[in-house]
């Protein structure tokens, strides 16, 4: 038996996700890496992921920092101009695997309510099979209990499920569990994995 369902992460496979880039633009390299350096943005984030509030956390977490509240807030206030743009060839190669009948599911550390927002700016968020959203499960990559889930879940074992992060760790706690792996790097990486599975033909797989 072959795969039976192929997972996607959505940060950095299906949307861009580089908060730093953002605030480089913003207010440049000097003061983003001041700002990087002195709070711990990603762990603010984990919060949010993990299901906590997310203009709570990010508020709160500025209110700590009143030297840099107008930085961080912006983690909220333009929190969809950090995860952008999307990546279409991804776009293109979730859509090709619904078209021939093959299940796709979210696997993803995002919050409840920016999970909800993303999904009015980006249609293919709603287009897939199954959400796993570390929000809504308070499960997060790469605990080995929100890929548990999946499993249970889905009914399908990890040899069933064909997954793509561009986390190592993330992949690294799939491969525990006996899930087919591919470490994203290029949609046109991850075409040639999925038509090495044959799961999409090469003609079916172009961008």
């Amino acid at each position: 038996m072959g795969i039976e369902a192929v997972v996607f992460d959505i940060g950095n496979v299906l949307i861009e996700w580089q908060p730093e880039r953002f605030y480089d633009a913003e207010f440049g390299e000097q003061r983003r890496r001041a700002l990087f350096k002195d709070v711990d943005l990603h762990a603010m984030n984990d919060r949010v992921d993990l299901g906590e509030g997310f203009q709570d956390v990010i508020y709160e977490t500025a209110d700590q920092y009143p030297e840099y509240r107008n930085e961080i807030r912006l983690w909220h206030d333009k929190w969809i101009e950090m995860a952008s743009p999307d990546i279409p060839h991804s776009v293109k190669l979730l859509r090709a695997l619904r078209a021939k009948g093959i299940p796709v599911f979210a696997l993803t550390n995002f919050g409840v309510e920016s999970f909800a927002y993303a999904q009015t700016q980006y249609k293919f968020l709603t287009e897939f099979d199954r959400f796993y959203v570390s929000g809504q499960l308070k499960l997060a990559k790469p605990d080995a209990a929100i890929y548990a889930h999946v499993e249970h879940d889905s009914a399908l074992a990890g040899s069933r499920l064909l997954f793509a992060d561009d986390r190592s760790d993330n992949i690294d706690a799939a491969k525990k569990r006996g899930w087919h792996t591919h470490q994203f790097v290029s949609p046109a990486g991850w075409a040639k994995t999925l038509v090495a599975y044959g799961l999409l033909t090469k003609d079916e797989a172009m961008a």
